[in-house]
């Protein structure tokens, strides 16, 4: 009689129960109370299509092997399992698999007695191995070898191209008796269907395909074709790519701080909005899309108050643009490894046809994380330097891992990683990074090991003639925030190319920078002589800066120069700026002092802001900011994986459990006057041993309770909980039944 799966995992030690429940988590939530609720939770369905989820195509495979055995019905044997693999698969190479298969519970018993879980039968394809249904005519016949030698060359082919697989196939000749599927559903080598399918009994494809009853079994996975692409390249590569993805996003909030898009009444972004912020970026779309999701995941961006809600950058914003480049690139590749959305489906279609958004809901994946993680292991199994063949190899090896794994996005999950990766420098040219190592596997040393993969940091850079800057590197943080200032990026990559213009020297001025400093940062930062045609540029902006000053009065605007405030006055375009002269040298304005300048500086005027001490205000526009509204991520609010400890504790109380299930089937309930139950109570003191006793409380609740009793006194038993640990105290003529855990159920 076959084992039943309960009494198999009562027979096995506590570590192999520690780890069903680490590769079958779902097991323990809730905690089981005992063997049995453990048991019927690893046959149910939904349990055991989760389990397999990880399973390699091997596994699957002997799964399948087990499943045309009908080792779900009635046990098989490891000799019958390994015929039906074929000759090229060794004991060793069966054992691993089917070691894997036990230790989820999903096979049992001894390799003479295999069963397997009846949910099984939903994981395997709807014909395993590619054989049809056992015929019950062929079921008794020991003719099947003479039948088989006996049909014509055509037959042959219909039956050998039938058993190859599918076992199924349509002929509209098989109404004729004559044709050859007429001939073999005559003779039973076929069975019908419907009026035009015929299906191959499994006991013919057997025979026909000889030693190889299940065909060619995937023993190995594929060859992954592995190209070493050096180190050093790799992590340059990626270092590169994680500056240039910090600039993209530094460009993103910028831009959505001064002109931000609204949020559609569905959610999301528009698909105009999109292109906007990938054009601002100088990005593809596709990449534009990964960043927006990642600047609003990592809370850089979030939707401000109100009826109509923009796309508004945070506060967090400006804390994380100043920090440095390490501490920036970590937030946000955290961030993408736990994203729990698919950016690549941005711009596909949705089931009802429309195209799907970014930041909508339709692109909300909560495994996507995973799949995310499984393709970075794939890649960090490598030796650092070391890429895969190609995209397709690593596909294919992965698909060899895990199957069932991605469903019908499965390959282009693993195109989309591979992609966002590479724009984050998590990988460079095909291969991880070192950077991206420590991203899988020790998140905390993200910004030393992106430190060592960035270049140096420059402390100069080349000015040329044509009004521009090269920085031949990343910049250090004070000459790229000082060159910030006074000039704006016009190309960024390996060698920053920063551009001078009246604007941007304006902006520094306003900032409370003067010629002479900006002078001498340009003489002792330039690598090369500074152009005669940016001095004059300098100084030319400087001369007309801060002739005039603006305050509030509303605002009021001053200059010692009583001509000029005449010159702004007679200005056509001063009507608008309701201009009053106050004194020769003064005049005011009820409008706001950014107005007031706005409005002079479109006239042509340089004016500048001063505070009430006279100094230079710099009330340069840093966009529109909005509170921020997430937590700090963690892992998409996943329970962590329980430790050894917790493991065991839960193996312990589904022992104990299941030793009460035992006691309380058996255990009597004696009478509370015989006497009996202060007997057994101070024996199982004296003796140090743990009684189970049914008692009814104060409200009249029955309840049940392990105890080891201290004292029996008073008409009380005080002892300890064995499953809390705490002190109990009850009452001796509550107690409706007692047995020693150790003993029979009756005390005897």
């Amino acid at each position: 009689m076959p084992t039943p799966l309960v009494d198999w995992l009562r027979a096995q030690d506590d570590e192999m129960l520690a780890v069903l429940l680490r590769l079958r988590p779902d097991l323990a939530v809730p905690p089981p109370a005992d063997l049995t609720v453990l048991a019927t939770r690893a046959g149910i369905r939904a349990s055991v299509h989760r389990a397999c989820d990880d399973l390699d195509r091997l596994t699957l495979t002997v799964l399948e092997a087990l499943v045309v055995a009908g080792a779900e019905s009635a046990p098989s044997s490891l000799g019958e399992l390994r015929r039906l693999l074929g000759p090229d698969l060794s004991e060793a190479a069966v054992s691993r698999p089917l070691r894997a298969l036990r230790d989820r519970a999903l096979v049992w018993g001894p390799d003479e007695e295999l069963s397997l879980v009846p949910a099984a039968l939903d994981v395997v394809p709807r014909h395993p191995g590619g054989l049809g249904r056992e015929s019950a005519g062929l079921a008794a016949s020991s003719e099947l070898p003479d039948l088989l030698a006996s049909v014509a060359p055509d037959e042959r082919r219909v039956l050998e191209a039938l058993a190859a697989g599918p076992p199924i196939g349509r002929s509209r000749a098989g109404a004729d008796p004559e044709s050859p599927v007429g001939r073999l559903l005559a003779r039973g080598l076929l069975m019908r269907v419907d009026a035009e399918t015929v299906e191959l009994p499994r006991q013919v494809g057997l025979a026909l395909r000889g030693d190889r009853p299940l065909g060619a079994v995937p023993v190995t996975p594929p060859d992954i074709g592995a190209r070493n692409r050096g180190a050093d390249a790799v992590d340059r590569t990626a270092g590169g790519a994680a500056l240039a993805v910090l600039r993209q996003l530094e460009l993103l909030i910028a831009y959505w701080g001064r002109t931000p898009p609204p949020v559609l009444r569905s959610g999301g972004l528009g698909v105009r909005e999109l292109r906007r912020a990938a054009k601002e970026m100088d990005a593809d779309e596709s990449v534009a899309a990964l960043l927006v999701e990642l600047a609003v995941a990592a809370d850089l961006v979030g939707e401000s108050d109100g009826v109509a809600p923009d796309w508004v950058p945070t506060t967090n914003a400006d804390v994380w643009a100043a920090g440095g480049p390490e501490l920036r690139w970590s937030l946000i590749a955290r961030t993408w490894l736990d994203l729990p959305r698919l950016p690549g489906l941005v711009g596909r279609k949705d089931d009802a046809g429309r195209p799907i958004s970014a930041l909508s809901d339709s692109v909300r994946r909560p495994l996507a994380p995973r799949d995310r993680r499984r393709v970075l292991a794939g890649l960090a199994e490598l030796p650092r330097g070391v890429a895969p063949g190609s995209p397709a190899a690593l596909r294919d090896v992965l698909a060899w891992r895990a199957p069932r794994r991605g469903g019908r996005l499965r390959d282009e999950v693993v195109d989309w990683a591979l992609a966002e990766a590479t724009v984050l420098g998590v990988v460079a040219l095909d291969a991880m990074s070192t950077p991206g190592r420590v991203l899988l596997d020790d998140p905390g040393g993200l910004v030393v090991a992106l430190r060592a993969a960035l270049p140096e940091p420059v402390d100069h850079v080349l000015l040329q003639a044509d009004l521009t800057a090269v920085a031949p590197g990343p910049l250090e943080p004070e000459l790229a925030a000082e060159l910030g200032l006074v000039a704006e990026v016009e190309s960024a990559g390996g060698a920053t190319v920063f551009r001078f213009t009246d604007a941007t020297v304006r902006r520094a001025l306003d900032a409370g920078r003067t010629a002479t400093e900006l002078h001498e940062l340009l003489a002792k930062r330039s690598a090369t002589p500074v152009p005669q045609g940016l001095t004059y540029l300098i100084d030319d902006v400087a001369r007309r800066h801060g002739r005039l000053r603006g305050g509030v009065a509303s605002s009021f605007l001053r200059s010692d120069d009583a001509v000029l405030i005449a010159e702004v006055l007679a200005h056509p375009d001063s009507v608008t700026l309701e201009l009053r002269r106050i004194a020769p040298t003064v005049v005011v304005s009820p409008l706001s002092l950014g107005e007031l300048l706005d409005g002079l500086r479109a006239a042509g005027f340089s004016p500048a802001a001063e505070d009430t001490g006279g100094a230079v205000l710099d009330l340069s526009d840093r966009g529109r900011r909005t509170a921020p509204r997430r937590r700090s991520l963690g892992r998409n609010g996943a329970p962590p994986e329980p430790g050894t400890e917790q493991l065991t504790a839960l193996v312990s109380r589904m022992r104990a459990g299941d030793a009460l299930a035992g006691i309380r089937r058996d255990a009597t309930a004696p009478a509370t006057n015989n006497g009996r139950i202060p007997d057994l109570l101070r024996s199982a003191v004296a003796a140090r041993r743990s009684v189970w006793i049914g008692f009814v409380d104060g409200h009249g609740v029955a309840g049940e309770q392990v105890l080891e009793p201290m004292s029996v006194g008073g008409g009380v038993v005080e002892g300890r909980d064995t499953m809390d640990g705490g002190l109990h105290r009850v009452p001796l003529h509550r107690i409706t039944s007692i047995a020693l855990i150790e003993d029979s159920p009756d005390g005897s």
